[in-house]
C-alpha cells in the first residue's frame, strides 16, 4: 500500500456494466482486496446499455466525486463504444477489464472478439440454463433434511451441524456449477450415537462434511437465537468435536470453514470430491 495513503480514508467505487454487473464487481473486488486502510463505499451500476443510462452514470460518479474531493474508481465491462466514451469522460478513474485482455486474445487467436453485450450472465446456451435451474430447485426440495428420498440423485450430500455454512455452500454450487447439492444436519440427537445418521449411511461415498471453530459458531448461533443454550460456547464446542469425531470414525471428508468464503468453500468441494461441474 502507499505510505501516503491515510488509514480510514474513504473512496467512492462504481462498478458499471451493460449486464448484470456481476464480472465487473467480481474482479474488482478481487483487486480491491490487496489495498487495507481504505473504505471503499462501493456501488454497482448494472444495465448501462444506452447513452442516456451512460450519462446518468456519469452524474452519480462526478457527484461522488465532488463528494470525496477525489476521483472515484470505476471498474467497467461495458462493451458498447458509445456507452463506454460517455463513461470515459467522468470524473473517475476508469478501468475497462475487456479492453485489458481483449485485444491480447484477439492478437493470439486470429479472429476479432464478437463484442455482444451480455454474453457473461445471460441465458446463452439452454441446456446450461435448464441445469442451472434444475440444480437451484434440487438444493431447495433437498435443504437442511427436510427429505432423505432424493439422496440417490445427489452430487454430494454436505453435512455438519446446525449453522457452519451447509445451505449457502449447497445453493452456491448449484447457482455457479449446476451440481445437484442436497444438505443435512447433524442434531444433537445425532450426536449422542457417535455414528452416521441413519439416513446417511447408504451415501457415504457422497458426504462432505463442513466444520466451523466453536467461537465462531457460537457468534453465528447467537445472531440467531440469543442468550439460547443453542448458542453457548459449551454447546457449540460440544457439538464441534463430537461431529468432528464422527468424521474422523466414519472417514468422511469434511472441510473447516471459520475463514472461508462461500466461494472458497464450493471450490474446495469440487476439488476434493472430485465433482464434475454441468455449467
Amino acid at each position: 500500500m502507499n505510505g501516503n495513503t491515510p488509514v480510514s480514508s474513504k473512496r467512492s467505487v462504481f462498478f458499471v456494466s451493460d449486464g448484470t454487473g456481476i464480472t465487473a464487481e467480481t474482479l474488482g473486488r478481487s483487486l480491491l482486496t490487496q489495498f487495507e486502510g481504505i473504505l471503499f463505499q462501493k456501488t454497482r451500476l448494472p444495465f448501462v446499455d444506452n447513452p442516456e443510462k451512460a450519462r446518468m452514470a456519469v452524474e452519480r460518479i462526478n457527484l461522488a466525486a465532488q463528494g470525496d474531493s477525489m476521483r472515484p474508481l470505476v471498474f467497467s465491462t461495458l462493451i458498447n463504444r458509445e456507452v463506454r466514451d460517455i463513461v470515459a469522460r467522468s470524473n473517475g478513474l476508469v478501468i475497462e477489464f475487456f479492453d485489458t485482455f481483449t485485444g491480447t486474445l484477439e492478437a493470439e487467436l486470429g479472429v476479432g472478439a464478437s463484442r455482444v453485450t451480455g454474453r457473461s450472465h445471460g441465458i446463452g446456451s439452454y441446456d446450461a440454463y435448464t441445469a442451472r435451474i434444475g440444480a437451484l430447485n434440487f438444493a431447495l426440495n433437498n435443504d437442511d433434511g427436510a427429505t432423505t428420498r432424493n439422496y440417490a440423485m445427489a452430487d454430494v450430500i454436505i453435512t455438519g451441524v446446525s449453522r457452519c455454512g451447509k445451505t449457502p455452500t449447497s445453493l452456491y454450487l448449484a447457482l455457479q456449477y449446476g451440481i445437484h447439492a442436497a444438505n443435512y444436519p447433524i442434531t444433537e440427537e445425532d450426536l449422542g450415537t457417535s455414528r452416521l445418521p441413519t439416513a446417511l449411511q447408504p451415501y457415504r461415498d457422497k458426504l462432505f462434511g463442513l466444520t466451523i471453530d466453536p467461537e465462531r459458531l457460537q457468534q453465528i448461533r447467537s445472531e440467531r437465537r440469543p442468550d439460547s443454550r443453542y448458542a453457548t460456547l459449551t454447546q457449540c464446542r460440544m457439538e464441534v468435536a463430537a461431529v468432528e469425531e464422527i468424521y474422523a470414525r466414519e472417514h468422511v471428508r469434511f472441510l473447516n470453514t471459520t475463514t472461508m468464503s462461500v466461494e472458497e468453500i464450493a471450490a474446495s468441494i469440487i476439488l476434493q470430491a472430485g465433482l464434475k461441474r454441468r455449467l
